[in-house]
């Protein structure tokens, strides 16, 4: 027995005494080795997150730089702003570039936030060249911004009579008067709108309401008179029968021309307004001699011959030659 025991106690020295032999073994999972694997597999994962952080970045970069590509004047964008684009179109309409205009026009409208002067600007150069559509658009356009634009009424208006649309034309001009009578710095000047709205009276055989207009465009003291307006009233004078009104208004016309006739600018404006002066000429002739006053009659057409023969208009020269002598 005591054998026995001796050897169970024995057995539990030995098992006590290589118990910390045992010890090393558990500290092999925290060997250098095995914590550099830790290490290792940390590293490999920062550097894939950090790979797609990156490529996540450039992705959004170049997404957001899609816009600018596809610009053919990508450089020109960069330097210049949508308010340079419009006054360059500006610039280039009033020096008669109308398709140079529309261009710049067209960029400064495509940058964002395009205003009511850039889609009138660029509807006026549409006019100019025929592209009516386009016009009509823009047109629209700068109303839908602003449904108060005197402006963009009266354009399309001109449109509108271009187009033979002469009903939609007053209402135009009439909804451009409204608006003109909003501001009192309105670029739109008073006296235009009422000879305009005047001339599409006449047009549509509104006798009353075209003297009316154009009696109410002379009155206005802003701007410049228009020898026209004096010119088409007397046709709409004519036209019931008021002779005496009418001859009156064509004498008037003639007077506005000689007055402005040293002001034009160019020789090809000169003539015209001569040429004009001299058919107001013949009109009243035709008149006077409605109303029996014969002398009267002669005197204009002598006039009107004065004219031709200094535009060196020879077969105008030849008919009021044969016209003065049937009345002498």
């Amino acid at each position: 027995m005591k054998k026995t025991t001796k050897t169970h106690a024995t057995k539990s020295v030995n098992t006590a005494k290589t118990a910390p032999l045992a010890r090393p073994a558990v500290k092999k999972q925290y060997n250098p080795w095995s914590f550099s694997i830790y290490v290792y597999w940390f590293i490999i994962l920062f550097f894939i997150a950090a790979t797609f952080y990156i490529l996540g970045r450039s992705h959004g970069v170049l997404n957001h730089r899609v816009p600018l590509n596809n610009s053919a004047n990508i450089s020109e964008e960069a330097l210049m702003q949508a308010s340079d684009y419009y006054e360059a179109g500006k610039t280039k309409l009033l020096s008669g570039d109308a398709e140079g205009a529309i261009e710049d026009l067209t960029t400064a409208i495509d940058a964002g936030n395009p205003t009511v002067d850039m889609y009138v600007l660029r509807g006026e150069a549409y006019m100019q060249t025929a592209n009516y559509a386009g016009a009509l658009d823009d047109f629209n356009a700068a109303l839908d911004l602003n449904q108060t634009s005197s402006v963009a009424y009266y354009d399309r208006a001109l449109l509108n009579m271009r187009l033979e649309n002469y009903d939609a034309a007053l209402a135009d001009i009439n909804n451009a008067l409204a608006a003109r009578a909003t501001t009192d710095e309105d670029i739109l000047q008073l006296r235009d709108l009422y000879a305009k709205r005047g001339q599409l009276n006449l047009w549509l055989k509104n006798w009353d309401g075209a003297i009316a207009d154009y009696t109410n465009s002379l009155a206005r003291p802003d701007g410049i008179v228009n020898p026209s307006v004096y010119a088409e009233r007397a046709e709409a004078y004519t036209a019931i029968g008021d002779y005496a009104s009418a001859i009156a208004d064509y004498s008037a016309a003639v007077r506005v021309i000689s007055e402005q006739i040293q002001g034009a600018a160019t020789s090809d404006e000169r003539e015209l307004m001569s040429s004009n002066a001299m058919s107001y000429f013949e009109k009243s002739a035709a008149l006077n001699l409605q109303m029996g006053n014969t002398q009267a009659s002669l005197n204009d057409l002598e006039s009107a011959r004065t004219i031709a023969m200094a535009l060196n208009d020879t077969e105008t020269v030849e008919r009021l030659n044969n016209l003065i002598a049937e009345l002498q």
